[in-house]
């Protein structure tokens, strides 16, 4: 099975990756191919060993299959979608952009019993959802992928990828249309209106960083599909401030030999400190 180590290691491929490659097509090309070698190995390993637990193989298709198959399905839509794009005006890009938030649109509104089902973690129908054998075409699967490959498939954890990767590529379209919206052949994409934020971060750049990397890895911000690249940068917007090469601060927090979670844990004894002066 994909074990956490392997899990962490492909989503650090994946930041690289999303910080390194400029280029949206190159990037989506080499994203998918990064995918594929992932998921075909894990494959192998599902096919050839048991699952300990029912539980251990409900989580596996409802949480860690998803989490790296809808990078698959993000990155190939993503390509199909930007190798089309207009190059007109910024009035038809932003029409382009929007009618492809609409059809995502539709997939959520299609699949919205199990959409709310899912958003809410709930877990009721788990055996039926995310155990393989377990195909019921009164469930209204959206995929037939099920029925090729049972031995990795279940009938809806292709549903779950669907739903992350199109929250993902939402993100993608309305940040692109903001783009063409605010920027207009301008130096400086932000709105020379817009009303600038007067917090500003007086802690460390590494302790913000930290604390990005937190949220992004604990799944509080987009379901945990949200973009590094997208956080930093309103984290800058927010707190007026450069973060710089802030993959690089994070391969160096993550090595550091004493404490890597340094800023949490304070964050924590700041918070507990709180609670008991509040008590008195």
């Amino acid at each position: 099975m994909i074990d956490d180590e392997t899990l962490e290691k492909f989503d650090r491929t994946i930041d690289i990756l999303e910080f390194e490659e400029v280029d949206i097509l190159v990037r989506a090309e080499k994203g998918i191919k990064i995918i594929k070698e992932v998921l075909n190995k894990t494959r192998n390993s599902v096919v050839n060993r048991s699952f300990k637990s029912k539980q251990k193989e409900i989580h596996f298709f409802k949480v860690v299959k998803p989490k790296v198959f809808s990078k698959l399905i993000y990155y190939v839509k993503l390509f199909n979608i930007e190798s089309k794009r207009p190059r007109g005006s910024n009035k038809s890009q932003i029409k382009y952009f929007n009618s492809h938030i609409e059809r995502l649109q539709i997939y959520f509104n299609d699949n919205l019993e199990f959409y709310h089902y899912y958003r809410r973690n709930a877990t009721s129908l788990d055996e039926q959802y995310f155990l393989r054998g377990k195909a019921d075409i009164r469930l209204y699967p959206d995929t037939f992928h099920f029925f090729s490959d049972e031995q990795f498939s279940t009938s809806h954890d292709c549903t779950v990828a669907t739903i992350l990767a199109y929250d993902m590529l939402i993100v993608h379209l309305k940040t692109e249309i903001d783009k063409l919206e605010n920027n207009n052949g301008m130096e400086t994409a932000i709105p020379p209106f817009r009303k600038q934020s007067k917090l500003f971060w007086t802690g460390h750049k590494t302790d913000l960083i930290e604390l990005i990397y937190a949220l992004h890895s604990c799944g509080a911000i987009n379901s945990g599909t949200a973009d590094i690249k997208e956080m930093a940068a309103a984290c800058e917007q927010i707190f007026n401030i450069d973060l710089g090469n802030y993959y690089h601060t994070f391969i160096e927090i993550r090595s550091r030999k004493a404490n890597n979670t340094k800023f949490i844990d304070k964050l924590k004894e700041s918070l507990i400190k709180r609670y008991r002066e509040s008590d008195q």
